[in-house]
């Protein structure tokens, strides 16, 4: 049966497993993640096991999405969405990864500051996209994928002027925000805001053209 999780996902899951374990051996149990900074004191912070669980139960959570998004698409549509939908989700899962790497990281003491490596590549990924998209001509296999389709040339020109433009604003957003490094916590939020608000404002300005 085609699905749209493949061994490739799974690897990526089992990698962030490997590094929660790692973490559990190398990172005593009442540590807590300095999640916000205020000044030079830590405002936000995480208990140890908490962080730890929170990105392998995330990747579960969108493979679980994605491989019944899969069943619910008709042959034919998956296969016509199947290139946009699986680096999505590969995209997604190795940003779950690179935090549980940056929590590691923290707590065994590293400078290296993954968070602020997965945000700046993050925006530099959102900094392409939003180009393409606004840039994208209507074709078969070009631009945004949807569940309805778009009702005229002019509806698609607009919709994908907006959810670019929302792109390229999001990557200047997230680089910011790497730059500034307000704290692991707020780029994880960010990060997942703008991962889940992109693909919703692209729906919702699809679904608007078909209602005005």
């Amino acid at each position: 049966m085609p699905s749209l999780v493949t061994r490739f996902h799974l690897l990526l899951f089992g990698v962030t497993l490997a590094i929660a374990g790692v973490a559990l051996i190398h990172i005593p149990p009442g540590f807590v993640f300095p999640a916000h900074w205020q000044g030079s004191a830590p405002d936000w912070l995480w208990p140890r096991d908490t962080a730890l669980a929170v990105p392998p139960l995330l990747q579960l959570t969108l493979m679980a999405v994605f491989f019944f998004l899969g069943l619910a698409l008709t042959s034919g549509h998956l296969a016509r969405t199947r290139h946009i939908l699986e680096p999505a989700l590969t995209l997604l899962l190795s940003v779950g990864a690179a935090c549980q790497l940056g929590l590691l990281l923290i707590g065994i003491g590293s400078d290296f500051d993954m968070f602020r490596i997965a945000g700046a590549g993050l925006a530099l990924v959102l900094l392409v996209v939003g180009v393409v998209v606004f840039e994208a001509e209507r074709h078969s296999y070009g631009g945004l994928r949807m569940p309805w389709p778009i009702p005229s040339d002019r509806a698609w020109l607009w919709v994908h002027r907006i959810s670019g433009s929302a792109a390229v604003a999001a990557s200047v957003g997230l680089g910011w925000l790497a730059w500034t490094d307000p704290g692991p916590g707020v780029l994880v939020l960010a990060m997942a805001g703008v991962l889940a608000g992109l693909p919703l404002l692209a729906g919702v300005a699809t679904l608007a053209t078909r209602w005005l």
